[in-house]
């Protein structure tokens, strides 16, 4: 019998409205506006915006994941579409032909309460991990061979864990002595017996699976094209919200944000007016506090908002 995994989109009614400027159709381009849903999920965002924007808008969606493609076949509205792609390809959108873009990143609560897609060590599934099933390889697969150096490396950028040498020592000797990894329960044990030491309520393998999971799915590395390419695609007024809601990918869209919003000064001429740049900072907001009481999950939250201006600094080529 089929579960029906369900998701709590997480600062709602702020990103949609941030993403449209508080209003029913933000006025910005041509009269049919585009916006682009980059990380459709289970389509709560989605649906939200398409109940606000007018009847010649339309609303381009993405996501990697098989599973969301389901979910996006039930949408009928003659607006909407989706593509089965990472938001990185977002780029492939005409220049400034986008009025927003929303990103809400990381994971969604359907992968990870279901145990057949291996995202979390709390339930015994398939050591897997990958946002796209159809493509790449596993969590599993990719520990089979990997060495020491490598998988400390991961744990330790994409974790953030300070035991990633002892960690990755323990699951290669837990390898050689028993074979490859295959469930989830396996690793997230081998981990438990390493870590000796934790935040309180946190999990000892929390850091390493999501370690594993941002470096299988290549997370980061696709949010700063995605990031680069809604440059591109933004029109002049257009909006650029982005949710995340751990520190690796805050900081990425943090420094995006500063480094093309912030004016630049021709120290060289002094008395000349700033450098135009290609974005104007808006603020950033995290869930309030009825929400987090209702869904925990959106505790980490974090929400930036950006506004595309008229200036051409800053465009991919």
């Amino acid at each position: 019998m089929a579960h029906s995994w369900t998701h709590t989109t997480v600062m709602l009614g702020e990103a949609v409205d941030a993403l449209l400027g508080n209003s029913s159709d933000k006025t910005v381009g041509p009269s049919a506006p585009v916006y682009v849903d980059a990380t459709f999920g289970r389509g709560g965002h989605s649906r939200l915006i398409l109940s606000k924007i007018s009847a010649t808008s339309h609303l381009i969606a993405f996501d990697k994941d098989p599973d969301a493609l389901v979910e996006a076949s039930t949408i009928s509205d003659p607006r909407f579409s989706i593509r089965h792609q990472g938001f990185c390809h977002m780029g492939e959108l005409p220049q400034a032909s986008v009025a927003g873009v929303l990103l809400d990143l990381g994971i969604s609560s359907p992968q990870v309460d279901n145990p057949a897609r291996g995202f979390s060590f709390r339930f015994e599934g398939p050591l897997d991990m990958r946002m796209d099933t159809t493509r790449g390889i596993s969590v599993a697969q990719w520990l089979a061979d990997a060495d020491v150096a490598q998988i400390a490396e991961v744990i330790r950028e994409y974790g953030e864990e300070r035991f990633a040498s002892p960690i990755a020592k323990a699951i290669v000797a837990r390898r050689q002595a028993r074979g490859p990894f295959v469930t989830t329960t396996e690793l997230a044990s081998v981990v438990a017996g390493t870590v000796k030491t934790r935040e309180p309520g946190q999990n000892p393998a929390t850091r390493t699976f999501q370690a594993f999971r941002i470096f299988i799915n290549a997370e980061l590395e696709e949010l700063q094209q995605a990031l680069a390419a809604s440059l591109k695609v933004l029109q002049p007024g257009g909006r650029l919200v982005v949710i995340s809601f751990h520190s690796l990918e805050d900081r990425i869209v943090k420094q995006f944000i500063n480094s093309h919003s912030r004016e630049v000064f021709d120290r060289r001429a002094p008395f000349a007016a700033p450098q135009v740049m290609p974005l104007k900072a808006l603020g950033r907001s995290r869930p309030g506090r009825a929400e987090v009481a209702t869904n925990p999950r959106s505790r980490s939250a974090i929400m930036r908002v950006a506004e595309r201006t008229s200036a051409a600094n800053g465009v991919p080529a």
